[in-house]
Order: structure tokens, then C-alpha cells, then sequence
């Protein structure tokens, strides 16, 4: 009933839902996980495949919410292998079977990927033939590229979404997404950030994600410069060496 209503308020614009993604800093009261690494532990996709029976019945909430609507997005978190993906997707078409089975004309919907870890990075263009469209979780993504644990007050401060290797390993995304012919969203700090939204504009993402107390700067930010300055932004700042220097070229 909660998804119908979602679904609806926004039809016939796409609602983008993504299955339980919890572990990490992401917890739930009644569900509790106690590991002594949860970042690198139980998380997202690896918990829900652990247990489908949640899985599917959110799964199959999700199709029935959507029958008639047909503006459901499903968005798997936390994928980090091709199998993960497989396995995710047979249990969705699972769902979908069992519901026609029951009479309800369901579809599957438009799926897309989460890519939040450097093993799926690497492996965008094999993600991308699975799925219809990707989401790069930049938070995420730069806590696992640069081991820093961001909640980490003693090393929070070498966390920064502007690191060369986050830039490179973003545009790396991206690129693998234009390959496949499957779009590219990007969600984060990254994204309510308006330098970097330029210069990830620059890099050819197809969408950003961001927090609406955000989105004035960021259209202010994209308004401002022309498609050929937002590449030539991107081009400069993937041969910098460090994220100051990267920095330095987004405020001038």
C-alpha cells in the first residue's frame, strides 16, 4: 500500500526503489548485526540474498504496486560480483512469475545496478549487459577506494570524493555505461556538490541524485557553463595528482 502510493503520487514520471540496504551505518532497531568490520560484512545485497524470503516478498510488493502504474524502477545496493546480480535477478523474475501465477498481469520493470565498491567498478560493462540503467553511490564508493572509514573521526579527514583515484574510477563508470548503452546516474555528496557537478556533467553522467536543499546550487552551478567547459573541466582535473589540486581547479 505504501509503494502504491509512492508509485502513484508520482505517475507517470519513474520512481526508482531500491531493496533493503542495510549493515554498515544503516541499521534497523528490530534487525540487529553485530560484526567487528560491518562496512566490509553483511550488507545490502549480501544480506538480502541471505535471506530471501524478505527479498522476495519486497520484491513482490514492488510488482504488485507498480501493476497498471508500470513507473517502478528496482535498484539492487551493495553489488559487488556478476553473480550477485544473476542470483538477484532470478529471484525477481521469481516474484514476477509467482504473481502471474496468482492473476495479476505483472511486468518486469527497468532494474539497475548500485555501484558503490571497486569490484563492481571494474566490471561495470559486465553489470551493464544484466541491468537497464546504473547508479554510482559515490559515498560509499570513495570510503572503499580510499579505506577510509568516514564516521572514522580519526581519519575522516583523508575522505575526499576528489581524490584522483575516485575521479578516475568515476569516469571509468561512466564510460563502461556509454559502451553499454545503459544510462548513468550518480547519487552522493558528490552529486549535492555543484563544482562537482559540472565537472561530472563533464565526464558524461546522464543523471545526478541529490538532496532537494541542494538541487537550486547544483542548477545554478550547471547553468553556468556550457557542455564544451564542463569536458574541458573534466579533461584538466583527471591529470591532477592530488584532490587539493582538484579542488583548487573547481573553485577557480
Amino acid at each position: 500500500q505504501i509503494y502504491r502510493r509512492m508509485l502513484a503520487a508520482f505517475a507517470p514520471q519513474p520512481v526508482v526503489m531500491r531493496t533493503l540496504d542495510i549493515g554498515g551505518d544503516k541499521t534497523l532497531p528490530y534487525f540487529t548485526i553485530e560484526e567487528n568490520n560491518p562496512f566490509l560484512g553483511w550488507r545490502g545485497m549480501r544480506f538480502t540474498l541471505d535471506h530471501p524470503e524478505i527479498f522476495v516478498t519486497q520484491l513482490r510488493a514492488m510488482l504488485r504496486a507498480n501493476v497498471e502504474l508500470d513507473n517502478l524502477r528496482i535498484l539492487f545496493p551493495m553489488i559487488t560480483t556478476v553473480e550477485e546480480l544473476d542470483e538477484a535477478l532470478r529471484l525477481l523474475d521469481r516474484a514476477g512469475q509467482e504473481l502471474r501465477e496468482e492473476g495479476l498481469p505483472v511486468s518486469r520493470p527497468p532494474v539497475g545496478v548500485m555501484i558503490e565498491v571497486p569490484s563492481a567498478a571494474w566490471q561495470t560493462e559486465q553489470l551493464a549487459r544484466r541491468a537497464d540503467f546504473l547508479s554510482v553511490g559515490t559515498n560509499d564508493l570513495t570510503q572503499y577506494t580510499l579505506a577510509v572509514d568516514r564516521d572514522n573521526a580519526r581519519v575522516a579527514g583523508l575522505y575526499d570524493n576528489l581524490h584522483p583515484a575516485v575521479l578516475k574510477t568515476v569516469a571509468y563508470i561512466i564510460e563502461g555505461g556509454r559502451r553499454s548503452g545503459r544510462p548513468v546516474n550518480l547519487c552522493g555528496e558528490m552529486a549535492a556538490d555543484p563544482g562537482s557537478a559540472v565537472l561530472l556533467l563533464g565526464m558524461g553522467v546522464d543523471s545526478l541524485s541529490a538532496s532537494a536543499t541542494s538541487v537550486p546550487r547544483v542548477k545554478w552551478a550547471i547553468r553556468s557553463f556550457s557542455h564544451a567547459e564542463a569536458c574541458e573541466l573534466a579533461r584538466q582535473a583527471l591529470q591532477l595528482e592530488t584532490a587539493r589540486e582538484v579542488r583548487c581547479l573547481l573553485n577557480d
